[in-house]
């Protein structure tokens, strides 16, 4: 008899984590937790909505896959819910090709920065919330001063960054030095019933006197 491989647990062992690392982190603590809002409040039939639940399909279709040599009940539970069939395995498949894209590597290390600056956000928006000027973080609202490539990337997404931070706005203002300051503040205005946003506009519809222009809309 052959020794066993002595590395394959080990290998196994980076394979498991790194899957963990990219539900818990990737999915669960930013893509998903920034993706609820479209899912929840955006038009049914939107292309907000529906693009996000684009990603989702082919999000789950590859997990799906990557699980199963490891969740094998969980996997073929995600499968059979999936293609409504059960007359067929994902085991009898193969790992899921995504459909092409023209994602580069600039725009890749631009969402490593968004991401990087995500993470001292939250750090300034807890500090707000253990001294009680915050609830949520959708009660705040952000002033960031940026210069060169932070303030391209950080304009780039436009009124989108606002759902990235989960905050219910972000103004961003180019700087001349270098650096970059984050300036958090407590919304002055009502929130919104359907969105939880705190916005200028709650009440502007007489008809609908407890949601914003965007839930009205």
């Amino acid at each position: 008899m052959s020794p066993a491989n002595p590395y394959a647990s080990y290998e196994f062992h980076v394979i498991v984590q790194k899957l963990q690392a990219f539900c818990s982190e990737d999915l669960g603590g930013f893509y998903l937790d920034i993706l609820k809002d479209r899912l929840y409040t955006a038009g049914e039939n939107s292309s907000a909505r529906r693009s996000a639940q684009n990603a989702l399909y082919h999000i789950t279709e590859s997990l799906a896959r990557l699980i199963a040599p490891i969740l094998s009940f969980t996997g073929e539970e995600v499968w059979q819910t999936l293609t409504g069939r059960e007359d067929t395995s994902v085991f009898e498949h193969s790992w899921y090709e995504f459909p092409q894209s023209s994602v580069t590597q600039p725009f890749m290390d631009g969402w490593k920065t968004i991401r990087d600056y995500r993470e001292i956000v939250n750090k300034k928006l807890e500090e707000m919330r253990e001294i009680g000027k915050i609830g949520s973080s959708l009660a705040a609202e952000l002033d960031i001063e940026a210069a060169g490539k932070t303030y391209d990337v950080m304009t780039s997404l436009g009124e989108d960054l606002k759902f990235v931070f989960i905050t219910s706005r972000v103004t961003v203002h180019r700087r001349e030095d270098v650096g970059v300051r984050i300036l958090p503040v407590a919304s002055p205005h009502p929130k919104c019933e359907r969105c939880w946003h705190y916005r200028v506009d709650v009440g502007s519809d007489t008809a609908h006197p407890e949601i914003c222009g965007r839930c009205v809309s």
